[in-house]
């Protein structure tokens, strides 16, 4: 052991895979890593109480460049260094709120300022989660992202990159990733219409163009967390995603049974999103719209079960950054409330978002090799999932970020 041993106790730990609490809780940590116990005579001890010790959170879909307001103005009106910094912000927001692992789904047109906020993070300069960027996102011409409702002549430019053609994704996937990006996320649906309770949306890509997509980022062979995630809320294009083999679907309002199976046979999870669909109901800016939102999220949860019962493998992502950074663990108890249990809920999180993130075996859990990235919550969070919302600690690679 080196110089720098810390134990943290509590009255619990979380047994993340076990699904189980065990009381008390005790971590050593011996700099940036979790260490099997005893700790040695003489190393620090942090006594945290009547807490439970937890890995901490992942959040799989997040937007640190996006803040509360007109997300399309946002884009627009705000410089990209103004927009750095917001985002440097956001992820100190999000590490306080005990998220220690995050994957940025798309700067919305800063496009590889991300990598910067990245570098800042792991060199020590900025606090904030481990990062999985992607750059600006991929979109069609007039696609889900475009700037479709300004006027034409202004050029307003896109909030994503374009592609139009397999040949196209490829080539701006290779730019991407020598400006730094970890992964890929493409547009594959959207715009969403929900009418007399049936869903429907169009598709970006077909299935070849993502194909070539997944092969390209597979030609890096950097492995899990490197891939092609889809923003994809519905048929044909969620089908299209997964029999490509894409990483993950996002927002997944809507599968078919033979999309759903697929899912489960190939381990692609769904990653609901429905924190960021509860805000923009609440925040409507009428009676009516309010209604029609809530009723899709009610489709929404009512396909959720349908998931969970046919076995897609889930993972925890909020889409945080068009509502407040740092209150996205909402995502884990709206995940509960509409099916699964709270350890299963918590194995989505942590299990399955390192898994997707790449980090399988070094996060997620609090085992002895791991990076110390552990957190306390007040309260049991298999008997009442919101002890997640509830952080009074947070330690990353070993660093204590708050006490």
């Amino acid at each position: 052991m080196g110089q720098q041993v810390t134990v943290l106790k509590a009255a619990r730990m979380l047994d993340v895979r076990g699904g189980k609490i065990v009381s008390p809780g005790e971590v050593v940590v011996d700099g940036t890593r979790i260490v099997a116990g005893p700790a040695p005579a003489g190393a620090k001890t942090i006594d945290l109480g009547d807490v439970t010790l937890m890995p901490g959170m992942i959040d799989a879909h997040v937007h640190l460049f996006l803040h509360v307001g007109a997300e399309d103005l946002q884009t627009v009106e705000e410089s990209v260094p103004k927009r750095t910094l917001i985002a440097m912000d956001a992820a100190r927001a999000d590490l306080l709120a005990g998220f220690t692992a995050e994957r940025d789904m798309g700067t919305e047109g800063a496009g590889s300022a991300d990598t910067a906020v990245r570098e800042a993070i792991n060199s020590g300069l900025f606090p904030g989660p481990r990062m999985r960027m992607s750059g600006n996102a991929i979109d069609i011409l007039g696609g889900h992202e475009d700037a479709n409702h300004y006027n034409p002549a202004q050029h307003v430019l896109s909030n994503a990159d374009y592609a139009n053609n397999a040949d196209e994704i490829v080539a701006v996937m290779r730019e991407q990733r020598k400006e730094g990006a970890d992964f890929t996320k493409i547009y594959e649906t959207g715009s969403d219409r929900f009418v007399n309770g049936v869903f429907t949306t169009p598709y970006q890509y077909m299935q070849a163009d993502l194909e070539a997509a997944v092969a390209e980022a597979n030609r890096f062979g950097q492995g899990p967390g490197h891939g092609v995630a889809v923003h994809a809320t519905g048929e044909p294009g969620t089908g299209f995603a997964v029999a490509a083999g894409v990483e993950s679907v996002d927002h997944a309002y809507n599968l078919s049974p033979a999309t759903m199976k697929m899912m489960r046979e190939k381990g692609i999870p769904a990653v609901p999103t429905f924190a960021i669909a509860e805000y923009f109901a609440e925040h409507s800016a009428s009676a009516g719209a309010k209604a029609r939102r809530m009723q899709q999220n009610a489709f929404h949860a009512a396909e959720f079960k349908k998931q969970l019962a046919a076995g897609v493998p889930m993972a925890v992502g909020s889409d945080v950054g068009p509502f407040p950074h740092g209150t996205q663990a909402r995502e884990l108890e709206l995940m509960v409330q509409y099916g699964m249990s709270p350890s299963e809920a918590l194995k989505a999180d942590l299990l399955n978002g390192a898994k997707l993130l790449g980090w399988e075996g070094q996060i997620g859990e609090l085992k002895a090799g791991f990076f110390a990235d552990v957190i306390a919550v007040s309260g049991d969070p298999l008997k009442d999932i919101s002890a997640v919302t509830k952080v009074t600690f947070v330690m990353k690679n070993g660093v204590v970020y708050k006490q």
